[in-house]
């Protein structure tokens, strides 16, 4: 992720931006960088649009897609060749128990590792397009999940979503303006939390117009809790005693991006996955809702002074992320298929796990790719203060809200 100094956000919001967030941010985001700068004939040096082109050339993407595959089927193999060359062994049981994102994620780590000591990291990132493969991976996953369960499974998720978004907004709201955080600072934050985390953040800089250092500072605190979320909550529900059903919704509901929740819910196992998947994409669908009433809320009450702006309804489609509607349309479409096929529809569904699984994997290993610890140091001790605690508040809101709603719910 790139450094909050930089003229570019990172690349993971850069990737988050498009589809959902590009036009929002577009039309509404202001840059500062319209000076003019001297041209290489004069100092003799390559122009900063020179060296952007060069850092982002396509034969750089090429070896950067070729990094992310290699690193991709090395996930896949260690997945099957681990548990096979510890069988028998003290690791046997231990190694079984490992999946493939905890793989990926690795590897993903070492292979940061590797093409940042080489200096060439930063001219890849346009191939770590974490957010296209996790959402093309949670689109085939719409096709081995029966509508059935997602149906049945609505309910609690909307009353979750509602519950959750409102609680954990308010606060983290509250408590970064008992800090003294600006009003666009904390409009980010509160979004990136309570929501779907970069993306939700994208959404909000567009529509409180929040500055481009502060949408950076954000983006960098999401990956930075999400990654460890990972681990840790498949780990606690194990502990506590929760249920297959509880696990994915106290997980689709506390960790704020959409690649980290599906890989915890892949960690937990293949129930909590679809359940956690259902919270998640549900509550992304109601990412345009709160742009809208953020553009609303600024636009009355703060920025109407300023050029008199009222928003659109627009914008509610603007940031509706449009992979949902593509997972729903594939559990559809699958489970028409499979009961008009029966056993003869089962090799297509296998395809479309299979390319599930190498969708995914490509995901985790670009989140590896993609992480930086350097924007940390740029965004100050108020933030990630905010952040902490209102994490903490919403692993706490989610886990009850997560018993008292999907407690009895079956599969």
């Amino acid at each position: 992720m790139s450094e909050a100094t930089r003229e570019t956000p990172a690349p993971e919001v850069q990737e988050s931006l498009a589809p959902e967030g590009m036009a929002l941010a577009a039309a509404t985001a202001k840059t500062d960088t319209d000076t003019a700068t001297p041209t290489p004939a004069a100092t003799g040096t390559p122009s900063p649009a020179a060296t952007a082109e060069q850092k982002t050339s396509p034969l750089w993407t090429a070896a950067g897609l070729v990094v992310v595959f290699v690193l991709t089927a090395g996930v896949r193999w260690l997945t099957d060749w681990v548990p096979e060359a510890s069988a028998g062994t003290g690791l046997g049981e231990v190694a079984k128990s490992i999946e493939f994102p905890i793989y990926a994620i690795l590897l993903g780590f070492g292979g940061n590792g590797v093409l940042t000591l080489l200096g060439i990291r930063d001219r890849m990132t346009a191939a770590f397009r974490t957010e296209f493969f996790i959402k093309t991976g949670l689109v085939l996953l719409g096709a081995s999940i029966n509508f059935g369960v997602i149906a049945s499974a609505a309910g609690p998720a909307i009353v979750q979503a509602v519950l959750l978004i409102a609680t954990v907004f308010m606060f983290t709201w509250w408590f970064a303006g008992l800090l003294g955080l600006d009003d666009q600072l904390r409009a980010l934050l509160a979004s990136a939390l309570s929501i779907c985390g970069v993306s939700a953040a994208v959404a909000a800089a567009g529509a409180v117009h929040a500055k481009k250092e502060q949408l950076a500072y954000t983006a960098t605190l999401v990956v930075m809790f999400a990654v460890p979320m990972i681990f840790l909550l498949p780990w606690l529900a194990g502990i506590i005693g929760l249920s297959p059903a509880e696990t994915g919704a106290w997980i689709g509901g506390n960790i704020d991006t959409t690649a980290a929740v599906t890989a915890a819910g892949a960690v937990a196992g293949e129930q909590p996955l679809q359940i956690a998947t259902i919270v998640k994409v549900t509550q992304n669908a109601l990412l345009g809702v709160v742009a809208v009433l953020l553009s609303t809320w600024f636009a009355f009450k703060t920025q109407k002074a300023v050029d008199g702006g009222r928003p659109s309804p627009s914008i509610i489609w603007k940031s509706f992320p449009k992979f949902v509607l593509g997972f729903l349309i594939a559990s559809v479409v699958a489970t028409v298929f499979v009961s008009m096929t029966g056993d003869a529809g089962s090799p297509a569904i296998g395809t479309a796990n299979a390319l599930r699984g190498w969708f995914l994997a490509a995901a985790f290993v670009s989140i590896g790719l993609e992480f930086s610890m350097s924007s940390l140091r740029e965004a100050g001790w108020k933030p990630i203060v905010v952040f902490a605690v209102a994490t903490v508040a919403n692993l706490v809101v989610g886990l009850g809200l997560a018993v008292l709603l999907w407690g009895g719910f079956t599969f």
